[in-house]
């Protein structure tokens, strides 16, 4: 018994690597809207259902709704179309590393916005962090080795996964985390519509289910949209969200391992070094400090 909510946490960081995979599966054949909606629409049916079936549904308050819109806006809305693109350009691995850095802008911004009395150890981790991230994406003569377009994008799904946990904090302690998911995936869907209609529907008709591709797209939704979040979910409850959080610096690495198995990411020295400052920031930043919804960016970021 004691051990379920550790294997519920390896299982969620698994499945929330393996997105990164998935993703660049599915865009061999799909357009990174038509991921994303269909990634949503397949989510929200699955969560609805949870929902409905264990009878934890329920409604939004009137005061909450301009907060829910602005959540699905930040995410999953600009979240997704930032590291959709974004991964249009950059590699799974390189992808899952920028995206690791979340928790390390959320300190910052937990500071500027929340007064969070923070250790000295953690501000440490925040530049180390960034600076692991430099040595990933440079050269050694320091220059950017990858897609400027690509990595602007990633850093685009930062900023949209920061301004979303600062929404969150005023949110997490009136609904239940599946029930907040939930609802921002049916108002992110109905963002994404008009795009998907606009950019995508002739060219998806046109396609038509490459199942080999689009069984990705499903994976996507199922595991990592749902099932990880729910793992999470159980493991936050019997663990605590400080103790559970630490485990999302392994997703890097279990993204370059399945990445370089899969569909043939390489990795060179200079970017295991630079993952391995990224993560050992990662864990400096969260040391000896209380995790606060604020702080708690990675289940906001990964299960949208």
């Amino acid at each position: 018994m004691k051990g379920k909510p550790y294997l519920a946490l390896v299982l969620s960081m698994i499945f929330w690597s393996f997105s990164f995979v998935w993703f660049k599966i599915a865009n061999r054949s799909y357009e990174p809207i038509t991921i994303v909606f269909i990634r949503l629409c397949i989510a929200s049916l699955f969560l609805s259902s949870w929902l409905w079936i264990t009878g934890g549904y329920r409604g939004v308050m009137k005061e909450d709704r301009k907060y829910f819109f602005l959540l699905a806006l930040f995410e999953p809305f600009l979240y997704f179309l930032g590291e959709s693109f974004g991964l249009t350009y950059v590699s799974s691995t390189v992808g899952s590393v920028i995206i690791s850095t979340i928790p390390v802008f959320a300190v910052i911004f937990a500071w500027l916005f929340y007064r969070e009395r923070l250790k000295l150890v953690n501000y440490v981790g925040v530049v180390v962090s960034f600076l692991g991230v430099i040595i990933f994406i440079t050269s050694s003569s320091g220059g950017i080795v990858m897609s400027i377009k690509g990595l602007a994008l990633m850093f685009m799904a930062v900023a949209s996964a920061v301004g979303y946990n600062m929404v969150l904090h005023r949110l997490a302690s009136k609904y239940n985390p599946i029930s907040i998911v939930n609802i921002q995936n049916v108002i992110g869907l109905i963002l994404f519509l008009p795009l998907f209609i606009v950019f995508d529907l002739k060219e998806f008709i046109a396609t038509g289910i490459i199942m080999k591709d689009f069984s990705s797209i499903i994976l996507l939704a199922v595991f990592a949209s749902s099932g990880a979040f729910a793992l999470f979910a159980y493991a936050v409850r019997h663990l605590g969200i400080s103790r559970a959080n630490i485990f999302s610096n392994l997703i890097p690495l279990f993204t370059a391992l399945f990445a370089f198995l899969i569909v043939g990411d390489k990795l060179t020295f200079r970017n295991a070094v630079g993952m391995a400052v990224v993560i050992a920031g990662l864990f400096l930043s969260q040391a000896g400090k209380k995790v606060s919804v604020a702080q708690d960016i990675d289940l906001a970021g990964r299960s949208a």
